[in-house]
């Protein structure tokens, strides 16, 4: 597996803001969105495009586009919602499948509630959404279920990644082409299986908590 954690000092300057307990969730969302543009950068560097002949106004040329079938993006919900629009800005002719899990937070196992994702995913490039990185669970389980579709070769983004979180994903995925993007690689995990210094529970500083 690859592990790509970004070094910008835009990235760095946004994830404090984030970071940052006393910002609010609408700012959080606007600042998740902005990482997850920087961050595409990073993550498409390996999109696969074919030749494509063009007319400028002065003459042709050969460019490049999108190859077919394009790349579907897969946010993990809700958390990695946040992160849709980022990447759609750069890709739109991307296609966006959703799957949702839910943690434990006795056993920290992940599970599948919902999913929307195509039967077959046989030649696509994969990317997977999801802010943070823990103890790798969730992430292992998205990876695994798109593979078992068919998909052969998957990135995921992650704002925010635990060194345990890391090793877990890594462990998991084998030999299988799979590359990870991250905004930064914190210190560790707590007892409680949350990202230190991390920025809290992702999905509730972008939409709240339902009470």
């Amino acid at each position: 597996m690859r592990v790509i954690v970004a070094d910008h000092p835009l990235i760095t300057h946004k994830l404090t803001m984030l970071r940052d307990k006393s910002t609010p969730s609408s700012t959080f969302r606007t600042l998740a969105d902005e990482l997850m543009t920087l961050l595409a950068y990073e993550a498409t560097r390996d999109v696969r495009v074919v030749p494509h002949h063009i007319e400028t106004p002065v003459a042709p040329t050969e460019g490049v586009i999108l190859a077919e079938p394009h790349p579907l993006i897969v946010p993990i919900l809700r958390a990695g919602l946040g992160m849709l629009e980022g990447l759609l800005r750069l890709m739109p002719s991307a296609e966006t499948g959703f799957l949702g899990m839910v943690r434990d937070e006795t056993t920290l196992e992940p599970s599948v509630y919902a999913e929307r994702l195509p039967a077959k995913l046989t030649g696509r490039q994969c990317y997977v959404l999801d802010p943070m990185l823990a103890t790798g669970g969730s992430l292992i389980a998205a990876i695994d279920f798109i593979f078992e579709r068919g998909a052969t070769d998957v990135t995921a983004v992650c704002l925010l990644g635990s060194p345990e979180g890391v090793a877990a994903v890594t462990k998991a995925v084998g030999d299988r082409d799979v590359t990870l993007v991250l905004g930064a690689l914190d210190e560790k995990l707590n007892e409680h299986g949350y990202i230190v210094p991390g920025l809290g529970d992702a999905g509730d500083r972008l939409y709240g908590v339902a009470g």
